[in-house]
């Protein structure tokens, strides 16, 4: 199969997902990203590195733009492929898995490189693989360990879906497994016993009187949250359980660090008689918007009927880059709250908008 960068990206958008590319399977779109790059575009190095398609300029242009989007999906739900119709309003709307996250970004990105023939700034794109599942098999980490100077750049822009706003850095994130223990006993003598479920209770009471912060970094208010996410326990019908656990997700601002975030939900359960582990964690991003590449993008944004900016809810790969003190920021059609759906849909409208104010960032109309 063949795609036509220069089409609309509307119509690209369609074709790539018409290409399955579920997590772990996404050999077959990387080929045909990597053989669209290499006949049709020019000035651009382009290198694969396994499911992972790299493409840079180099004109000595003063700045450097980082484009960068996943080809993976979640499972296809009797979602591909894609197909158009209309909303209720009567505007048309594209349906298919991955037309929200985020195969209209990566076809915004596609699209403009080659179609942008004097960009203001030189040009990096990643198109990588496994961003839908566990982080082992993420292609950015990959890239970002094996060719980490293809991550160097003045600012990032992930396709992410964002409605056309610019939504600025991420939260963070850390899991916490609190554990109670207790003595087993038959339930109809339970007075012999102490149960470990009931001991959750102290943990849920302070989890429901839990006020969270909201902190304004940059003009973004990002909403920090705290919650139980997952409850484990009991033996049988008819024993009065030893062993009881509850898995705590705490969404913090960026900035806090890990160990900051990790030692606050533990003074948030001081006191109480439980076990601590924190099973998974990974750091929030900054918004970095006073950089000089980024306010360019917002100003050019802005001024050209673009959303605005925001804080960006939930964790993003926009942390890899600003753990490396580069601005990144999330830019992209589709709304967010659509992703992973059975019914995930992008207005088209929104591609075409994406696509016209990223072309005006990189041409310099601001």
């Amino acid at each position: 199969m063949t795609i036509d960068l220069r089409e609309d990206p509307i119509t690209l958008t369609a074709a790539l997902v018409d290409i399955p590319s579920v997590s772990l399977d996404e050999a077959a779109i990387a080929d045909v990203v990597e053989r669209a790059l290499r006949e049709q575009t020019s000035g651009f190095e382009v290198l694969r590195h396994g499911n992972v398609v790299l493409a840079r300029t180099d004109r000595g242009l003063p700045t450097r733009v980082i484009l960068a989007g996943h080809l993976d999906t979640v499972p296809i739900a009797d979602n591909v492929p894609s197909r158009f119709d209309k909303d209720d309003a009567g505007a048309q709307v594209l349906y298919g898995c991955g037309t929200v996250d985020m195969k209209s970004g990566d076809a915004v990105f596609l699209h403009l490189a080659a179609t942008v023939a004097d960009p203001v700034c030189d040009l990096t794109l990643i198109f990588y693989d496994g961003e839908e599942i566990a982080a082992e098999y993420n292609g950015l980490g990959r890239v970002e360990q094996e060719l980490p100077e293809w991550l160097e750049g003045d600012l990032a822009v992930l396709g992410e879906p964002s409605g056309g706003w610019i939504e600025a850095g991420c939260q963070g994130t850390v899991r916490v497994r609190l554990s109670t223990a207790g003595t087993r006993a038959h339930s109809a003598r339970a007075w012999l016993g102490d149960n470990a479920i009931h001991r959750l209770a102290p943990i849920l009471g302070r989890l429901s009187e839990y006020r969270a912060r909201q902190v304004d970094i940059d003009g973004c208010v990002y909403r920090e949250g705290l919650s139980a996410v997952r409850v484990s326990g009991g033996v049988a019908g008819n024993v009065v359980p030893d062993a009881a656990e509850v898995d705590v997700n705490f969404r913090f601002a960026p900035d806090r660090t890990v160990a900051q975030a990790i030692e606050h939900v533990r003074e948030v359960f001081a006191g109480l008689d439980l076990s601590f582990e924190v099973t998974d964690s990974a750091p929030g991003a900054l918004p970095g918007l006073t950089a000089p590449a980024a306010a360019d993008l917002i100003t050019s944004v802005t001024s050209h009927g673009g959303g605005g900016v925001r804080a960006k809810y939930g964790w993003t790969d926009v942390s890899r880059f600003a753990a490396r003190g580069i601005p990144a920021v999330n830019f992209g059609p589709g709304d967010p709250n659509l992703a992973h759906k059975r019914d995930e849909h992008v207005p088209t409208a929104q591609i075409t908008a994406v696509t016209a104010m990223l072309r005006n960032y990189l041409t310099g109309q601001i």
